[in-house]
């Protein structure tokens, strides 16, 4: 009887470990465009304002706005909120923004754990056709950006 408990479980663990595999797209990054390269805010809140010396702020920018970045200088990003010519512009900390990131699009629902382990925690659980930006590339180990934090997405 013992055996076959051992063998119940070591099925469910084969089943648990086939299923954490998820397969994705990953979209590479744009490059330069019109006006700049495309950001993403990785922070809950983002200060604009409309120099780097944090005098007069202006609006506030949310996790996931794309503003797209024209210039960079001593850790700050001018940005533009918008193509067209009236659109917001004015700088946010540079630290804040995934600047023209490559992006990971889940095909079906995949797990994202705390770190490069399968057998890490889970910190969340994505939907099929959920896309985020990618803060790095570990090979086999993807991570990305979830608000304002980061998890592991395993991608052989």
């Amino acid at each position: 009887m013992k055996a076959f408990k051992k063998i119940g479980l070591l099925a469910a663990a084969s089943v648990f470990m086939i299923s954490s595999v998820c397969h994705g797209a990953i979209i590479p990054s744009r490059g330069y465009g019109q006006i700049g390269l495309s950001a993403v805010v990785l922070c809950n809140t983002l200060t604009l304002y409309d120099d780097p010396d944090q005098q007069n702020p202006l609006q506030t920018l949310n996790y996931g706005d794309r503003p797209i970045v024209m210039n960079q200088e001593h850790g700050w990003a001018n940005v533009v909120l918008g193509d067209s010519e009236d659109s917001p512009s004015g700088w946010v900390k540079e630290s804040f923004l995934a600047i023209d990131p490559a992006w990971y699009e889940t095909e079906d629902s995949t797990p994202v754990y705390a770190w490069n382990d399968t057998s890490a925690p889970t910190v969340a659980l994505l939907s099929a056709g959920t896309t985020l930006p990618i803060l790095r590339d570990d090979g086999d180990w993807i991570v990305v950006s979830l608000r304002g934090a980061a998890g592991w997405i395993y991608q052989p």
